[in-house]
């Protein structure tokens, strides 16, 4: 499979945004990505300063191929979606000039990166703090979630609507959320309880938040959590956790 290439920028060293324009970097966790992760970068929209892969332990060339397309590569080899997160966060906490906005996305392909200013607009044209783009059935490839997908993020936001009076419909890994408000959640989740824990404190802090629907296709290669039994079980143990330990607060 031959990956596209795109036009590289100094590791470390990202464009400026122009003017007053919000600063908008974009991280991607990655985990033997190496056929999908050229696929994600090459369609990320220009509005981007800077994207961030976190290489998370990968036994192939995930980073080699990120870096050539243009990415900034960090290295977390604890393995977990959170740990991921976590480190590039930090990285971008010790930049001279932090970003407004943080968008994340996943690197096997399944995503649309070109809906990314899509998924910022409620945060820079209604002040919304966060979003998450929300897998729509409609917009949904045949196959691209697996039955243990759909059923778990529709009984995770079914209890979130009836414990905490939400409106979230998916759990999507797609989102964008202001640099303050990550901040303040205090994000400390390590596996795969990251994106619920953020919805759950989003409605603990009170932040504004809506949903944009997104298109979502089959993935590159076979998913780490919902493609085997165990990392579903986990998952799913995981996300309740987390939403029964908040209902108890």
């Amino acid at each position: 499979m031959k990956i596209p290439e795109r036009t590289p920028t100094p590791e470390g060293k990202p464009a400026p945004a122009p003017g007053n324009a919000a600063i908008i970097d974009l991280i991607i966790p990655a985990f033997n990505e190496e056929e999908s992760i050229g696929f994600v970068l090459r369609e990320v929209p220009p509005l981007v300063r800077e994207i961030v892969v976190v290489d998370n332990g990968s036994a192939d060339r995930t980073a080699e191929v990120a870096r050539k397309a243009g990415a900034t590569v960090l290295h977390e080899p604890n393995k977990g979606y959170g740990h991921a997160c976590l480190k590039a966060i930090n990285y971008l906490s010790e930049k001279s000039r932090k970003p407004d906005i943080i968008v994340f996305m996943d690197g096997d392909y399944s995503d649309y990166p070109e809906e990314l200013p899509k998924v910022v607009a409620p945060i820079l044209e209604q002040g919304m703090a966060l979003v998450i783009g929300s897998r729509d059935r409609e917009l949904r490839e045949p196959g691209s979630m697996t039955p243990q997908q759909v059923f778990g993020n529709w009984l995770a936001t079914f209890l979130m609507r009836l414990l905490f009076g939400a409106r979230f419909t998916d759990l999507g890994p797609f989102r964008a959320i202001t640099f303050e408000a990550l901040a303040a959640l205090g994000m400390e989740d390590k596996t795969y309880g990251w994106t619920v824990e953020m919805q759950l404190k989003a409605l603990r802090h009170k932040l504004a938040y809506t949903e944009v629907p997104v298109r979502y296709k089959k993935r590159i290669g076979l998913s780490k959590v919902s493609g085997t039994v165990k990392g579903s079980i986990f998952a799913g143990i995981k996300i309740l956790g987390w939403i029964f330990k908040y209902s108890y607060k």
